[in-house]
This record gives structure tokens, C-alpha cells and sequence, in this order.
């Protein structure tokens, strides 16, 4: 594709967001509903596309190209279709983030002023192997009335297509050019250049991979880098709680950015905690490197300065044995990607010392780091996980991809009523109300 050809896709993204801002939420959830039919019956064609890319990936995987963490976020199944059809819906289901009067205040008599709800415009993604992430992503764009651009990985090529194809077909009726595909990376450098057409880029991937996107675009960038998260077991814990929370935050589903990297251990707990724990991740297979008081209690590999940061993304464990919470909390600060990290504990104090001493987007008490994710927060989907502070943090769904402006009602005032020696004063009175297009609130 040419230079020409790319700036037409964006150009036109441009115009369908203008378009799509306006678009009813009726017309937008009834779109939703579509396309999660669309996925329904279009499985087959799916999951013929998703086995070519597995197959491709699995060589790949042979040659040492590619991990198996990989090969598994690729995977599709009919049951995994079906929860992403289910999350389309879910997406449907939630409140209109559009239009909602989020302050009105009132700046004299008959001057009105309402903080709007409205979308960011136009939204590029780059994103990994899990073909869900382009559905998740479509969805919410969709409803937030956001146009967006996406970017899957080579990878998911073929299975990317079709989902893409799907999803056009069951939104024929919406403005043009809402949703563009791109596959080639000079595509990519040639959006980043785009910054008065674009205006957000949310890549997901690497540090390294967010850090280039980042050094190479003027248009602002909501970074979804790795998650290398923690499990602290405190003296206080719940032993028998914190290894089934141990257990689950690795083992469910480790390829996965929520999937805990390092378990944190305090010194008084540890004779007692770690047999049993290391018991239950060798029975799934998990590999297990400690520092040297871990490995005096049990026979794990010894661990390297790098495990400490490193995001393993499969059955892969490092564990340390901390002094007490402050130390806890220290070495997550120190090595941890500002993702999520927990805590188990039955002691509250000790709990908030944590929680509020950790520089992470989320931060649990007595659950497994796996619920960091956009559906079981209950925003219906997620477009990904932002480990940075503006200007969302955390899961991003709907509310992540708006932003708002104001409007002012007024009747005939003039700035200069309100300025020089007998300048009318200002009320600035908060009130409850709805803004109405030409209407002044009524008392």
C-alpha cells in the first residue's frame, strides 16, 4: 500500500469519527448485537483462518522463533468464539459513555456551562497475537463512537482478516472507514506521522516495542507495556488462601500479562509456606528459580538479578524471601511493571500499608492478580492495560477512550459586562442538570 493509499484510510477515519460521534446509542448497541452474531455464524471461516495461523506459528515455534506462550494466545476455539461473542455483547450492555453531563455550572444568571462526555476521534492500535484483542478493541471503539485503526501482529494475520471482514459485513449501515485494518509496518510508521488525523495511539507489547512507538510519534501514546507482577504471602496471611492464590495467579493462564511473575514470601512464614506451594506448582509443571533463603528451605534453581524483571509469560517462577511488608513493598517498586500486585494477608494494616505503598495501576488483598482485566472489572471489555498515569490507568474500557468538552448556553452576554470598574460579578453555582441543546436549566 502507498503513502497515498494510507493517508486516504486515515483521512477517511478522520471523517467516519465525526460521523460516528453522532450516531445514536441505539443504532451503535443494535451494530454490537451484529457483530457478535456475525461471529456466531461465521465460526467456521474463523477458526479455518485462526488454524493456519497456529500451524505457521507452531513451525515457528519448532525453529525457536516463536514461544509456546505465543503459540497459546493465537489459539481459537468454539468456546473461545463464543466468549468473544459474549463480550461484544457485554460491551452493548454497558452504560452510553456519550453525552453524559459529567458537571454543569452555572456562571451568571442565564449562562449556563455543561462538561460534556464525547470520544477522542480517531484511535490507532497495534497490538500482539490474541486475535480477541481485535474484537475487544472494534467493540469498544464502536460503542464509545471512537473511529479506530488496527494493527494486529503477523502472527494473527489470517485470523485478524476475517474477524476484520466479519465485522465490516455486520456494520454496513455505519459511516465508512469507522474501522481500518493495516498489516504492513511501514503502514504503521507512515500513521504515527499522522498526529493532525490521529489522536491517540495505544500500542500493546514490550517496553522496548512502546518505548519506539513513543520516540517515533508526536501524537499522544497510552502505553500497554509488560506485567511483571507480584504475590506477597504476609505473616498474617491465610496459608492455605495464599497458596491457592499463589497457585492461581500463575498457573490459570500464564501468558498472560495479569499472571504473576514473582511470589514474595515473609521470613517467618516461609518454613512453613513454601514446601507446600512448590509442591503444587511442580504438579502443573511450573519451573521454579529462589534466592539463597528460598533455597534453603526448598530445591529450586537459584534465581538471577534478571528474573527479578522479568515477564516470563508461561509456567515460569521466581520467588524471594522478604523481611516484611516495607521490604515487600520495595522490591516490587524497585522490579515490578506498575501492573497489578496482591497481597495476602488477614492482617488490614498491613494490607493498606501495601496497598497504598505500591506504585501499580492495581494493587489486591486476598485475590489472584488474573482479575486485572477490563470484563471482570465489569467494563465489558478492555483495550488494553495502561501501566502508565494519564490519561487512564488500569484496565482501559469506555471511559478510557473519551474525553470531554464544554458548552456554554447562554442569552445575548458579553465578556466586557464582566470586566472594568463595574464589571457584573460571576455566580459560579454548581447545579444538577442535564445539558438540553438551546435550553437554559429551569430552577
Amino acid at each position: 500500500m502507498t503513502e497515498t493509499d494510507t493517508h486516504e484510510q486515515v483521512a477517511q477515519a478522520n471523517r467516519a469519527a465525526l460521523r460516528l460521534a453522532n450516531v445514536d446509542a441505539e443504532t451503535r448497541n443494535g451494530a454490537l448485537a451484529d457483530i457478535a452474531d456475525a461471529i456466531r455464524e461465521n465460526s467456521e471461516a474463523i477458526l479455518a483462518a485462526n488454524e493456519e495461523d497456529v500451524t505457521e506459528a507452531e513451525r515457528m515455534l519448532a525453529e525457536g522463533e516463536y514461544t509456546q506462550a505465543l503459540v497459546d494466545r493465537l489459539k481459537l476455539d468454539e468456546g473461545k468464539l463464543e466468549s468473544i461473542a459474549g463480550m461484544v455483547e457485554s460491551v452493548a450492555q454497558q452504560d452510553d459513555p456519550l453525552g453524559e453531563t459529567l458537571a454543569a455550572r452555572e456562571l451568571d444568571e442565564d449562562l449556563e456551562l455543561y462538561k460534556l462526555s464525547v470520544p477522542i476521534g480517531v484511535v490507532g492500535t497495534i497490538f500482539e497475537s490474541r486475535p480477541d484483542a481485535l474484537v475487544q478493541i472494534a467493540a469498544l471503539a464502536l460503542k464509545s463512537g471512537n473511529a479506530v485503526i488496527l494493527k494486529g501482529g503477523s502472527e494473527a494475520s489470517e485470523s485478524n482478516r476475517v474477524l476484520y471482514e466479519t465485522i465490516m459485513e455486520a456494520t454496513a449501515d455505519l459511516p465508512d472507514g469507522w474501522a481500518t485494518l493495516i498489516e504492513a509496518h511501514e503502514e504503521v510508521d507512515r500513521l504515527l506521522e499522522m498526529d493532525d488525523m490521529v489522536d491517540l495511539v495505544m500500542p500493546r507489547g514490550s517496553s522496548d516495542f512502546v518505548s519506539y512507538i513513543e520516540a517515533n510519534t508526536q501524537i499522544p501514546v497510552l502505553g500497554h507495556t509488560e506485567g511483571v507482577c507480584h504475590v506477597y504471602v504476609d505473616e498474617a496471611a491465610d496459608l492455605a488462601m495464599a497458596e491457592d492464590i499463589a497457585l492461581d495467579a500463575k498457573v490459570q493462564y500464564p501468558a498472560v500479562c495479569n499472571a504473576v511473575e514473582t511470589l514474595l514470601v515473609n521470613e517467618s512464614v516461609a518454613d512453613e509456606f513454601l514446601p507446600g506451594v512448590v509442591s503444587r506448582y511442580r504438579e502443573e509443571g511450573v519451573t521454579l528459580r529462589g534466592d539463597a533463603e528460598t533455597r534453603e528451605i526448598v530445591d529450586v534453581d537459584p534465581v538471577t538479578d534478571g528474573d527479578w524483571r522479568a515477564e516470563y509469560g508461561d509456567l515460569e517462577l521466581a520467588i524471594k524471601v522478604v523481611d516484611d511488608v516495607y521490604d515487600a513493598v520495595s522490591h516490587v517498586n524497585e522490579n515490578g511493571s506498575k501492573h497489578t500486585e496482591s497481597i495476602v494477608t488477614e492482617d488490614a494494616d498491613t494490607a493498606e500499608t501495601f496497598m497504598t505503598g505500591i506504585d501499580a495501576a492495581s494493587v489486591f488483598h486476598n485475590a489472584s492478580t488474573r482479575f486485572a482485566d477490563g470484563y471482570r472489572y465489569g467494563l465489558g471489555a478492555e483495550v488494553g492495560i495502561s501501566t502508565g498515569k494519564i490519561h487512564a490507568r488500569g484496565p482501559v474500557g469506555l471511559e478510557g477512550l473519551t474525553t470531554y468538552k464544554y458548552y456554554l448556553e447562554g442569552d445575548g452576554q458579553l465578556v466586557a459586562s464582566y470586566a472594568g470598574e463595574d464589571a457584573l460579578p460571576f455566580t459560579h453555582r454548581e447545579f444538577d442538570g442535564e445539558w438540553n441543546p438551546g435550553h437554559l436549566h429551569d430552577e
